[in-house]
């Protein structure tokens, strides 16, 4: 891949990983040169790696004696500082001073700011509810929010107790709400009145009255007024007894306590995307989601005291946790609610511009529909404060590289980065000190053993395989709720490769060191017995003008396996046979004539889930007649109605 950034000489110098290498080898008497031979130490020491990321951090613990890692050769079963015992919370609320901790807008202008003290205060206020409210370690307290600074404030309190958060964004059906919180019986809920998108408002309360009487364990319901300055909290129906304001809750003036915990303490349930089934309700522990985080910020990402740090997300998607996490490092949170494109498409860079970001967070989809609908930052707004793009959610495609660096900002470190839910961080993403190539994550990250696996269980180099980890590291999951022998969690991860995480995409190791995502390995196309990734295929059509976005999945027909693309057009185009020839020829071009799909289908509509990702899985049960076990995981269900019975399909 062609190289298209290079950090300068006294960026590289000034950032915090050239600072953690200089302090590491003259700690251990190293010499560890660039990049590659500080990974190859931090996967082959990992205790000592991660004792050395906790140093450099300060992260505020008591860490007992004992290994840094117990059982470092089980995968699951490895521990990360088991003597450990720290609070997550006291670690994001290490600063007491007026800098600005979370700055808050939304699409409607409203602005918002609160200082790293004034956050405390109301972390502590907030804490003081719950513990009268009778949450203590291992309760669950559980948000139905939108991107508020009073959701971190419920979180940070929450986990200063030692209890556990779990969120859902507002836009989430009542069934997906009851797919989630109905698993882990929360003790309180917080929720919104309403929140605004696309110059609607939508109302929470309602949803609530319909979900809080199927939620039994709920005690208390902290209700944020939002949308109005004193939303009638009737509208709740019966479950109006148990709620209060959000204003209300609390003691004013109460201290800021933290309680001491153990490393793998439960801090996050998260929840996968539900697309196949009811949801897993992922358990992450507190001391390996901070460790991770503050690695992933501080090193991979250069987060220092000051920045200004953005990332487009719902707090739905664990984007938003480890958004939060960026605290501890000292950043300024800027948070947004509502749609990217309200009131007009450059919202979110005119904010960019408006809080001077440093740090920009957003998915691929995003920059595809960006450069889609005619927008460019670099003609409209000064974005000379802005340092780092990040890009996940789905593969960044090398057309999405070009136009970060044509349309946003020539200097720029994008980190296209690549993990999940199930881990809450990455496995491959930036790099302050090294090259950004076309189309690749640039690096593997810092103590994780990440491989390329064949189908036979061995590492493959020039080729493309299984993503897998070897070797364990601190965000592994706690384990799965209601799964009390982890046999559900062993299957999810370690059953393909006994004793090897395996995490579903389809990927290669660069040459230069770096990872090409494909695509999830359960949406790998298989025409012939050939594996195709599906984000090769979206890489050759969605550089069409006429094609606004497209989803690839594979046809059982006639004994093997065709390729079928379904498009969804620009407003005036026409799926003729012009068209589709143009579609077929840039496939063929970008990729192999394997690649070409046997039938080109146009779609009013393409499903995806709440946090934005296609559901290759969903439609291709869809067009086979099989059912959809969890419609309510999807942002948009109608749009699965396009692909039902279609007769381009019934034919050759």
């Amino acid at each position: 891949m062609t190289e298209i950034w290079r950090p300068s000489a006294a960026r590289i110098a000034d950032s915090n990983l050239t600072r953690f290498t200089e302090c590491l080898n003259a700690r251990k008497v190293l010499r560890l040169g660039g990049y590659a031979e500080l990974y190859a130490w931090s996967v082959a020491q990992p205790g000592e790696f991660w004792t050395e990321v906790a140093r450099f951090a300060d992260i505020r613990a008591q860490w007992g004696a004992g290994p840094a890692l117990e059982n470092p050769g089980r995968m699951p079963g490895a521990r990360f500082f088991p003597n450990a015992r720290l609070n997550f919370a006291e670690n994001l609320l290490r600063y007491d001073d007026d800098h600005a901790a979370i700055v808050f807008v939304n699409e409607r202008g409203t602005r918002r700011q609160i200082s790293h003290r004034e956050l405390r205060r109301e972390v502590a206020r907030i804490a003081a509810g719950l513990r009268s409210a009778g949450v203590g370690e291992g309760d669950r307290v559980a948000g139905f929010l939108p991107n508020l600074p009073e959701t971190a404030i419920a979180m940070l309190a929450t986990a200063s107790l030692g209890a556990t958060w779990s969120s859902c964004s507002p836009d989430f059906g009542a069934h997906g709400v009851l797919d989630r919180f109905g698993q882990i019986a929360p003790k309180v809920l917080f929720t919104a009145d309403g929140y605004f998108y696309a110059g609607k408002t939508i109302d929470s309360l309602a949803q609530m009255a319909e979900v809080a009487p199927k939620l039994p364990s709920v005690e208390r319901i902290v209700v944020i007024p939002y949308v109005e300055s004193q939303p009638v909290l009737d509208r709740l129906g019966a479950a109006a007894a148990r709620a209060s304001y959000w204003s209300a809750f609390g003691e004013r003036g109460a201290p800021l306590r933290f309680a001491a915990l153990p490393f793998d303490h439960p801090l996050y349930i998260l929840y996968s995307s539900g697309t196949t089934g009811v949801p897993k309700c992922i358990v992450h522990g507190a001391g390996g989601t901070l460790l991770q985080h503050q690695k992933e910020h501080l090193l991979h990402t250069d987060i220092r005291r000051g920045d200004r740090v953005f990332y487009f997300t719902t707090c739905g998607w664990m984007m938003w946790n480890w958004l939060m996490s960026a605290l501890a490092a000292g950043a300024t949170l800027v948070l947004y609610d509502g749609s990217p494109f309200h009131p007009r498409p450059g919202a979110l860079w005119r904010l960019a511009q408006q809080e001077r970001l440093t740090v920009f967070g957003t998915s691929a989809k995003y920059l595809s529909a960006l450069e889609k609908n005619g927008f460019v930052p670099a003609a409209n707004v000064d974005l000379s404060q802005l340092r780092t793009l990040l890009s996940t959610g789905s593969p960044l495609l090398p057309e999405g590289f070009d136009f970060v660096y044509r349309a946003i900002k020539p200097d720029l470190h994008l980190a296209s980065i690549s993990g999940g839910t199930d881990i809450v961080s990455c496995f491959a993403l930036g790099c302050p000190t090294l090259p950004v190539h076309r189309g690749e994550l640039q690096c593997r990250g810092l103590g994780m053993a990440v491989d390329i696996f064949g189908d036979d269980g061995k590492p493959v180099r020039g080729e493309r395989g299984e993503l897998v980890c070897t070797a364990p590291f601190p965000s592994m999951p706690v384990g799965f709720w209601n799964d009390p022998d982890g046999a559900r969690y062993r299957a999810a991860y370690f059953e393909r490769f006994p004793g090897v995480w395996h995490h579903g995409d389809y990927a290669a190791l660069t040459e230069h060191g770096g990872i090409v995502i494909y695509g999830r390995s359960d949406a790998v196309l298989n025409p012939g017995g050939v594996r195709i990734g599906t984000a090769e295929i979206y890489s050759a059509v969605e550089g069409l003008p006429e094609v606004i976005e497209a989803i690839a999945v594979g046809q059982d027909w006639r004994d093997d396996v065709r390729v079928v693309l379904f498009v969804r057009l620009r407003a005036g185009a026409q799926l003729d046979d012009t068209l589709k020839k143009t579609i077929r020829d840039a496939i063929r071009v970008h990729t192999t004539p394997r690649h070409v799909p046997a039938k080109i289908v146009a779609v009013a509509d393409i499903p995806r889930t709440l946090s934005g990702k296609l559901t290759e899985l969903a439609v291709r049960n869809v067009i086979h007649g099989q059912p959809v076990r969890n419609i309510d995981a999807l942002a948009n269900p109608r749009a699965l109605e396009h692909f039902r019975n279609l007769p381009e399909l019934a034919t050759d």
